[in-house]
This record gives structure tokens, C-alpha cells and sequence, in this order.
């Protein structure tokens, strides 16, 4: 796409780890840190707008909030809900936002396949609600066009036509709310 890529650090956040371990201790800490990292990462790149034609992020900045919502007590969440409404009130809006699903099954099997080791203890049940977060999300989502991809029986990484499926269904987009599901057979077998 000639786009300049923007990729999330998640293992740059020093609460991380310790909120796998303790979420209730460390939840707050981690979820300041990434709105905050976040926030920055796209500071940047408003004020670097001029020079590149198009850039594509693997997150969106308000998706930051779904896990709050999740994570916080009632008390940590009507504070972080201040200070992401000061923040967010700043930041351009996406033209387009992709939000790529799955199954529940399917994304527990992608994490194990990514055998990453602070996502080890990560269970169905937590993984179904933040699953549920996400589509409750979406469902109401209207700050900027939505493609929503259900990839449960479709591979992006192991399948470059997959890919290049998506790639023209992007291209294709327009306002509103659009789907892909594609089906291709079993993206697991």
C-alpha cells in the first residue's frame, strides 16, 4: 500500500507482565501507561501527517478503552474515563478502521501459536470477554467508516491470498459499516 506502518509496543509497557500476574494490583498502572504511549505515538504522527501518503496502525487509539472497561475497578475507570477524554478529544479520527474477529477458539489458538510468554495464562473466559467488549464496541462505533473481517475461517499470515482479499476490500470501502466474510474452507487445517 506504500503506507507508513504503525505497530503498537506492548512489551515496552513495564507494568505488563506484572498485570498478567496481578491484574487487580497492576491493571491501572498498565492502562495509563499504554493511553499515554499511545497518545504520544499519535501526536507524532499527526505532525508527521504532511509527508507520508497514508499510514496504517495496528490499533485504534479508543480501543485502549475497551480494556479499561474490562480491567479497572469502578473508581480507576471514571479516572482514566477523564483523562482519556482530554486526550482523545485532540487526536485526527482514522478514515478507515478494520476491525479484524474471530471466534474465541480461534483466537486462543492464534495466541498459543504466538507463544509469546506473558500472554501464556491468558484463558478462554477472559479472552470470550474481551471478545464481547470488542463486538459491543463496534456494534456502536460510528467516529469513522468500519470494515468489520471476520477471520475465523481465513489465515492472513499463512495465506497471502487471503490478504490480498482484504487488501481490495479496503481499497473498495466506503462510509457507513461494511463486512467481509470470507470463506475459503477451514483456515486451521
Amino acid at each position: 500500500m506504500g503506507a507508513r506502518l504503525v505497530l503498537e509496543a506492548p512489551d515496552d509497557n513495564p507494568f505488563l507482565a506484572r498485570f498478567y500476574e496481578n491484574p487487580d494490583k497492576y491493571a491501572f498502572a498498565a492502562q495509563l501507561y499504554f493511553l499515554l504511549a499511545r497518545y504520544a505515538q499519535q501526536r507524532a504522527l499527526a505532525q508527521q501527517e504532511l509527508f507520508s501518503p497514508a499510514t496504517v496502525a495496528d490499533y485504534l487509539f479508543a480501543r485502549d478503552r475497551i480494556f479499561a472497561q474490562l480491567n479497572l475497578a469502578p473508581d480507576e475507570f471514571k479516572l482514566y474515563e477523564r483523562v482519556y477524554q482530554l486526550l482523545d478529544g485532540a487526536l485526527v479520527k482514522p478514515d478507515l478502521v478494520v476491525y479484524i474477529r474471530a471466534s474465541v477458539d480461534v483466537l486462543l489458538d492464534r495466541l498459543r501459536k504466538r507463544n509469546r510468554d506473558i500472554e501464556r495464562n491468558i484463558g478462554y473466559d477472559y479472552l470470550e470477554k474481551v471478545s464481547d467488549a470488542y463486538r459491543d464496541f463496534f456494534f456502536y462505533y460510528d467516529e469513522s467508516p468500519l470494515l468489520v473481517v471476520d477471520t475465523t475461517e481465513i489465515d492472513f499470515v499463512a495465506n497471502p491470498g487471503h490478504f490480498a482479499d482484504l487488501l481490495r476490500e479496503i481499497e473498495r470501502a466506503g462510509p457507513g459499516v461494511q463486512y467481509l466474510v470470507p470463506r475459503y474452507g477451514s483456515a486451521r487445517s
